[in-house]
């Protein structure tokens, strides 16, 4: 049962206890202690009878022994897909400047676009007891999903509204950002468009972009001439070498949708380089409207997006009682002078 179906978020929400797995399991609560601390002797059917009830009830161990469990009390949790992004570590600065007038500590950690890491990172969190735990986006292997619904602390998604939310949700949409992008190329006369973006199946913000502004182009009859999905870091090198090779391999292309600013600067630089119009021959937009576009050459036509207000606006939520809610903070279009 989700915080949703509970009604107000209050402190009678109990995490789910080693009692609460030794009633599941049907064994005594010794012998899920030992199966947790993989110490003693018990047998493999019984250590699989109790992982299986830990999976579905999402149970954490508590990693602060009995008198030391509100040590953790200070601590929030911040789970990030990256530090090279710099959408990021304006995240962070959100964040960290609220905490710091409350008196908590951040601790973050860094999954790399990884689900399977991001749900072994949760793990580790909430086993020593945060006040809170803050993580970008809504989708989430369905063990993190069990795992955060069945914590006792007020969870923030942050940077996302597509999806469904288990506690607080601040954000904005990727297909609205996506659909809103491809309206601004359509205007401009542009109809032989590309895409360039992070892999979707790690990336599923930049594929929510992708879908939205695809959809958009399905409704005027048209679609991408190319989807170039990139795996590793974002930047402005990798976005030069994709803008690269789509030329070449598509020499009508005229105009980049990039599913951020760090790509779309690199192929502004690809065009530059190879003496391409821009934005006669060649439009270029992307997305989230970072420092690198605006002092581009050719300042970025992109999507401004408040990073910096969501993570003080999580900072804020965590503390606050009240139900789940979700919060629009929205994106502006910023017209520049690349299409």
């Amino acid at each position: 049962m989700s915080r949703k179906d509970r009604g107000l978020r209050g402190l009678e929400t109990a995490a789910v206890t080693l009692q609460d797995v030794s009633l599941e399991a049907g064994v005594g609560a010794s012998t899920v202690s030992r199966v947790v601390r993989k110490k003693g002797s018990v047998s493999p059917p019984t250590r699989d009878r109790v992982m299986a009830a830990i999976q579905k009830l999402g149970y954490v161990p508590n990693r602060l022994a009995g008198g030391l469990a509100s040590a953790g009390s200070n601590l929030v949790g911040i789970v990030i897909p990256s530090l090279h992004n710099v959408v990021f570590p304006d995240l962070l600065q959100g964040v960290t400047r609220q905490l710091d007038q409350t008196g908590h500590q951040a601790v973050i950690a860094v999954t790399d676009y990884s689900k399977e890491r991001e749900e072994a990172l949760i793990a580790s969190m909430l086993a020593w007891r945060p006040a809170a735990l803050m993580v970008v986006g809504l989708d989430h292997t369905p063990g993190t999903r069990r795992m955060l619904a069945a914590s006792h602390i007020r969870i923030a998604e942050l940077l996302d509204l597509d999806g469904e939310g288990i506690d607080i949700v601040i954000g904005f949409s990727h297909a609205q950002a996506g659909r809103e992008s491809a309206r601004h190329l359509l205007s401009r006369g542009y109809r032989r468009i590309a895409f360039i973006g992070r892999d979707f199946a790690n990336d599923t913000r930049s594929g929510k972009r992708c879908e939205g502004f695809r959809s958009v182009l399905r409704a005027e009859g048209l679609d991408f001439v190319a989807i170039e999905q990139l795996e590793g870091e974002s930047s402005t090198e990798a976005g030069r070498a994709a803008a690269g090779r789509l030329i070449e391999r598509h020499p009508s292309i005229d105009a980049f949708f990039c599913s951020n600013d760090d790509y779309a600067v690199g192929a502004l630089f690809h065009c530059m380089a190879k003496g391409i119009a821009v934005p006669g021959r060649l439009g270029i937009m992307g997305c989230n409207g970072l420092d690198i576009g605006r002092s581009a050459p050719l300042p970025l036509t992109t999507l401004l997006t408040p990073r910096v207000e969501v993570g003080e606006m999580a900072a804020r939520l965590v503390f606050a009682q009240g139900p789940a809610q979700r919060v629009a903070v929205g994106f502006t279009l910023v017209p520049g002078a690349t299409a």
